[in-house]
């Protein structure tokens, strides 16, 4: 009897611990998944926050891009106003310019020299006459005595002084240097001046013509005086 309920007892224990760890096994399986969740909810944040870095950097990234682009268009724009402005000066004359042309020489006869007679200053009148043929047979720039014709120069008599720019012009030989488009505009200008009536008109001033053959590289000064515009008001 006695080793029977022994018996008994033990098989009944073990059913009994049998059954408390399939308990405890039960109970313990749903700590695992939430244990596991949280991993995964970790590793999912990590992954964003890797992303957001990603993000950031390229968000940065496009900045300094945006800049270096404002920066870029800014310098463009400067260089395209510095430009535009050069170019405007040019064409006012106010730089100094060189290009293929021809040098003209203004004298004194010698033949009137040798007679005894009185050599005036050059006529403003003709050196009005022989700018008007230049820039008719295709002249871009003039110079006349080191003095730039520009779009506001008067050449006219003061006093009995045949002034240009304001500038004396009285002694002799007289230079005017004068640059063409191109080299072939100074061949073109070579020979019509030539024959310009105008040469036979400073012959009857007891005063002699030479026209140098074309050059190819001219040099003529920048108009170095402030440029004054009459008549003109801002626009409101």
């Amino acid at each position: 009897m006695g080793t029977k309920f022994k018996l008994s007892m033990t098989v009944i224990s073990i059913i009994i611990g049998f059954m408390l760890a399939i308990q405890f096994q039960t109970i313990k399986k749903p700590k695992v998944r939430d244990t596991r969740d949280m991993w995964e909810l970790r590793e999912d944040l990590l992954k964003e926050q890797d992303l957001q870095s990603k993000l950031l950097k390229e968000i940065s990234s496009n900045e300094e891009r945006i800049e270096k682009y404002e920066a870029k268009v800014k310098d463009s724009k400067e260089q395209a106003l510095k430009d535009t402005l050069d170019e405007l000066k040019k064409e006012a004359g106010q730089t100094e310019v060189n290009g293929p042309g021809i040098v003209i020489k203004i004298d004194v006869l010698k033949e009137a020299l040798l007679l005894g007679e009185k050599v005036k200053d050059v006529s403003p009148v003709l050196l009005k006459r022989l700018v008007n043929d230049l820039n008719m047979y295709g002249a871009k720039q003039i110079s006349i005595d080191g003095e730039r014709v520009i779009n506001t120069t008067v050449i006219r008599d003061i006093n009995g002084d045949t002034k240009i720019n304001g500038h004396t012009i009285n002694q002799y030989p007289l230079e005017v240097r004068v640059i063409a488009e191109n080299s072939e505009s100074a061949d073109k200008l070579y020979n019509r001046i030539q024959v310009s009536p105008v040469i036979d008109e400073f012959f009857v001033d007891n005063l002699k013509v030479m026209i140098g053959k074309p050059e190819e590289s001219i040099s003529i000064p920048a108009y170095d005086e402030s440029i004054r515009i009459r008549y003109m008001k801002p626009v409101k």
